[in-house]
């Protein structure tokens, strides 16, 4: 996948964002998507190579990762942070909409025209609530695939030896994950800078409440 599209993506909002939001988009950058593409990326690909149990009945290994591993951790990150990027998206096209009305109102009007945006980019009206929206929606997102990870992986870990009696396994039979201390590592490191992503949004979400409520 082609990571830079999202990178130009939150580049473009970084302009329009407070400091919480500057200080979020360089979180998702380095700690995030760096190291998702960089080091993630390679610990998890050999995960279902590399799970071994110690039985060679046919189909045993498979139900097995299936059953402990229902969704990959990469590609639950992968989701995570293509719906996190999303709602910038929505900023930049609602910046969009308000540049090119104010060019067609001042191609329409001539002398007389009006100037509707002085600045497209400040955070008044429709554009406030979209900012507002999208800081909520994100830390959403990440507060619910915190829970899905949550569900499926019991404290955010992996063990070491896992036992399976799913048939077509002949009996109780333990299964072996590979690198289960590195993968531990980087899930705890995901799962803490999700956690301060959220603490980020919420802060600028109370900031733009705040100084609305000041200004009125």
């Amino acid at each position: 996948m082609n990571w830079g599209v999202f990178e130009e993506l939150l580049g473009g909002v970084n302009k329009y964002s407070t400091a919480f939001g500057r200080i979020w988009l360089s979180l998702v950058f380095i700690f995030r998507l760096l190291v998702y593409l960089v080091a993630a990326e390679r610990v998890w690909s050999d995960d279902h190579k590399d799970f071994d149990c110690n039985t060679r009945q046919p189909g045993c290994t498979n139900v097995c990762f299936d059953h402990f591993f229902p969704v990959s951790h990469i590609r639950l990150w992968a989701l995570q942070l293509i719906l996190v990027t999303c709602p910038s998206l929505l900023v930049l096209m609602h910046v969009a909409y308000r540049e090119a009305k104010e060019q067609r109102l001042r191609e329409a009007g001539g002398d007389n025209y009006r100037c509707i945006y002085p600045n497209p980019g400040k955070k008044r009206g429709g554009l406030w609530w979209t900012y507002l929206f999208s800081l909520i929606f994100k830390a959403g997102v990440d507060v619910v695939f915190l829970y899905i990870f949550y569900r499926f992986y019991r404290n955010y870990t992996l063990p070491r030896v896992v036992k399976c009696e799913l048939p077509p396994c002949p009996s109780v039979v333990d299964c072996f994950i590979s690198r289960p201390t590195e993968k531990n590592i980087f899930t705890l490191f995901m799962v803490v800078t999700a956690c301060v992503c959220v603490m980020l949004s919420l802060i600028e979400a109370a900031y733009l409440i705040g100084k609305r409520c000041r200004e009125c």
